[in-house]
């Protein structure tokens, strides 16, 4: 499978406090930080719950 380009598109800040550990457990910092993970379904289950906050993309 092809990895997972997460990139933080909108603030964690004032966000649910399991929002905000999730984004910082990603490694995701600042606005426009991106970080490539790999395509499992501990990576998806986190993206699911900040689906609103990031933005996604393949990368091979």
């Amino acid at each position: 499978m092809a990895d997972l380009k997460i990139t933080l598109i909108k603030s964690a800040a004032h966000r649910l406090p399991k929002q905000r550990a999730i984004v910082k457990s990603l490694g995701l910092g600042r606005v426009s930080s991106s970080v490539v993970k790999p395509n499992n379904e501990a990576t998806r289950g986190a993206i699911f719950h900040i689906a609103h906050l990031v933005n996604v993309e393949e990368v091979k």
